[in-house]
């Protein structure tokens, strides 16, 4: 069997949000969270469903801490064990999705969970695997073996992680027994909640690039006018492209997760899946002779040389 992240094809690289949270915003308190975590991984709760783990990052360590204590860890060069069951957790770049999926038995495929950013719709579609399981991780490991810190914020205090698909509950509760939240999503919410991450991650990441050096944080509040004229255009054209429509106070929400990851850097990266997603609606409507529904966006990706 051919061995996971043999793929050479490059599809763009994963940039998790795994870092520790930095302001008051964040409802948690790095003590507890250590000890709930240390609670949950000497315990190894046993009704937390056993599952294959591919990459032992930041995010696949954490899964495995909060698991049963029977996970199976597979990393670079290594397979599926051919006798594994349960989930799948992808915690990997994009990048060698394509060897992942290539290298694993085709009668567990539909047993994948895509923990990555950006849009992975249409990719999934393309490999016969879109109603796999998918979810958005906004809780955040500093460091390799650190206790995650959830992805709450002030305006979203119910925590800001989703899951949807067929193992939507198995992560949950995985996540959950760690002490962190998880709502579990049907398509619908889901999409709308993907397009508000894959929206915070290239507005903030955009604007970032065009002050360089300038963190999420100094993005957040000392350029909010930028910030906020761009995620008001990008969120405009996915609705007028898609149907989506978001929630009020979009702007508000997405600088309130900002503040909880100030210390985050700011670069224009995995264009593939985040950026060239807008800039492909562009180029379409461009090529009609239409308006580019995304003038701003356009040209701060052309003034930092993304496109």
């Amino acid at each position: 069997m051919q061995s996971i992240f043999s793929s050479t094809k490059s599809l763009g690289s994963q940039a998790a949000f795994t870092l520790s949270h930095s302001r008051s915003v964040v409802k948690y308190s790095k003590k507890t969270q250590s000890r709930n975590i240390a609670m949950h991984v000497s315990a190894r709760t046993p009704d937390v469903l056993p599952a294959v783990i591919i990459g032992g990052g930041r995010i696949g360590l954490a899964l495995q801490q909060m698991g049963p204590g029977t996970d199976q860890m597979v990393r670079r060069g290594e397979s599926i064990p051919e006798d594994s069951k349960g989930p799948i957790f992808v915690c990997t770049r994009n990048d060698v999705l394509e060897g992942i999926v290539e290298s694993t038995p085709a009668d567990r495929r539909e047993d994948l969970v895509f923990l990555q950013n950006g849009v992975l719709q249409p990719w999934l579609e393309s490999k016969g695997l879109g109603s796999n399981t998918q979810a958005l991780i906004y809780f955040a490991v500093a460091k390799l073996g650190d206790p995650p810190g959830d992805g709450i914020t002030d305006l979203n205090p119910e925590g800001l992680t989703a899951v949807t698909g067929k193992w939507a509950e198995a992560l949950a509760g995985r996540l959950k027994a760690g002490g962190l939240s998880c709502k579990v999503l049907e398509e619908g919410p889901f999409k709308v909640s993907m397009f508000e991450k894959l929206i915070w991650i290239s507005a903030f990441m955009l604007v970032g690039a065009r002050h360089p050096g300038a963190t999420v944080g100094e993005v957040e509040s000392a350029h909010t006018d930028e910030v906020g004229q761009l995620i008001n255009e990008l969120s405009a054209g996915v609705t007028a492209e898609t149907g989506v429509v978001f929630e009020e106070k979009l702007v508000e929400r997405l600088c309130a997760y900002a503040r909880s990851v100030a210390h985050f850097p700011t670069a224009v990266k995995e264009f593939e899946w985040r950026n060239g997603y807008f800039y492909s609606i562009t180029t379409k409507a461009l090529e009609a002779g239409k308006l580019d529904p995304f003038p701003i966006h356009t040209s701060w990706l052309k003034e930092a040389g993304a496109a």
